[in-house]
């Protein structure tokens, strides 16, 4: 992994192993390299991870990567973890969840783990490494923001940590393995921790990028994660939505697809002013540009209303608490005719502050649940 420097400030989360104190007592004792290992599993993670991953090296740790060959997370941390290794098969995506394909990669992570002897394992709910990581008894901290993933069931289970958004219900996570002793919960989103990094201008107010020229509102809308365990079939009003936006509202779309068989699906509806990126594309200017967010669901949506952007959901699963947080603010709206979208343009100002210091809160909290563990591996706690 690359040196990183140190870009941000630590807050107090009120939660035990994250206040600012604990965070340098923790990072003190992790002198001689302790191993941490990061499995990205799905495309949103490399974001996630990467300023993760800047705290722990700050505090004297080493960062070791893997990434999954699942839709375009490969590609992004290739951008922003560019030390990390794949590991396992390709995935076919749209295809629902392989047993065989999970079964594999977790043999494939064991042997790889058993030869570099990481101290630490890391994820946002990477059932292989969560498997493998148990079987070589490797203590593990997972992440996870919506409640209704079937396989939070082994997850938080084989986890010593689980870190999840307050505004999870109790009562459902519970259930599911995340005793109230092994979980530490943080305020708002993870989508703030990296919308935080200050490299990154898009929570700035009034930084939009340059001028349009062009007369046609630009909608970027993000496919639906067709083939999870939590949302097994195509979402038709997704469909509906682009042909009423392109055929009868006359805007311009930018269709973010997550699997091949997306991209051949919506190409072949010969959808006016619609176009279908071919490579995993970072979305900054897109929604600084963007007049309005149509979303099947999960991170980028989230991203977008955190950002301002008229952002409608049509997930059909059943929706996050999350997603019903950042709707009693006014920031989202979960829709079930086309006709609800609006092109008006009107923004809400994006909460860079509160962005700011909860992203700030958020990352010291991912990074004291490893410190902990570390300390207690090593005899520290």
């Amino acid at each position: 992994m690359r040196s990183f420097v140190a870009r941000s400030r630590v807050h107090d989360s009120g939660v035990p192993g994250t206040r600012a104190e604990d965070i340098s007592t923790l990072e003190g004792a992790a002198t001689c390299a302790p191993r941490v290992w990061i499995d990205l599993s799905n495309s949103p993670h490399a974001r996630l991870f990467a300023p993760i991953a800047e705290r722990l090296e700050r505090g004297g740790a080493e960062v070791l990567v893997t990434a999954r060959d699942h839709a375009q997370t490969v590609a992004l941390a290739r951008s922003h973890l560019p030390g990390a290794e794949v590991i396992g098969a390709a995935s076919i995506g749209g295809g629902g969840f392989d047993v065989g394909a999970l079964v594999g990669r977790v043999r494939d992570l064991a042997r790889w783990a058993r030869a570099t002897r990481p101290d630490v394992a890391l994820s946002h709910n990477s059932y292989a490494q969560l498997v493998a990581a148990s079987v070589l008894r490797i203590p593990s901290v997972t992440a996870m923001d919506y409640e209704y993933q079937p396989a939070n069931h082994l997850a938080f289970r084989l986890a010593e940590r689980v870190l999840l958004p307050a505004a999870l219900p109790d009562r459902v996570v519970r259930r599911q393995g995340a005793r109230a002793r092994k979980t530490v919960r943080y305020e708002g989103l993870k989508e703030e921790l990296y919308l935080a990094h200050p490299g990154d201008d898009r929570a700035v107010p009034g930084r939009r990028g340059g001028s349009r020229s062009r007369d046609a509102p630009l909608v970027v809308a993000r496919a639906e994660p067709t083939g999870a365990a939590y949302h097994r079939r195509a979402n038709p009003l997704f469909i509906a939505c682009l042909r009423e936006l392109c055929f009868r509202r006359g805007a311009a779309c930018v269709v973010l697809v997550r699997h091949e068989s997306q991209r051949r699906a919506i190409e072949e509806l010969g959808l006016p002013s619609c176009s279908v990126p071919t490579e995993a594309v970072e979305v900054d200017s897109l929604l600084l540009e963007a007049d309005a967010f149509l979303g099947g669901g999960g991170t980028m949506t989230r991203e977008a209303a955190l950002l301002g952007v008229p952002t409608f959901s049509v997930f059909s699963g059943r929706r996050p608490a999350v997603d019903r947080l950042l709707e009693s603010e006014g920031r989202l709206q979960h829709i079930t005719t086309p006709s609800q979208i609006s092109l008006d343009g009107r923004r809400l100002a994006p909460v860079a502050e509160r962005i700011r210091e909860r992203g700030a809160v958020i990352e010291a909290t991912f990074a004291g649940a490893v410190f902990e563990l570390l300390s207690r591996k090593r005899g520290l706690g």
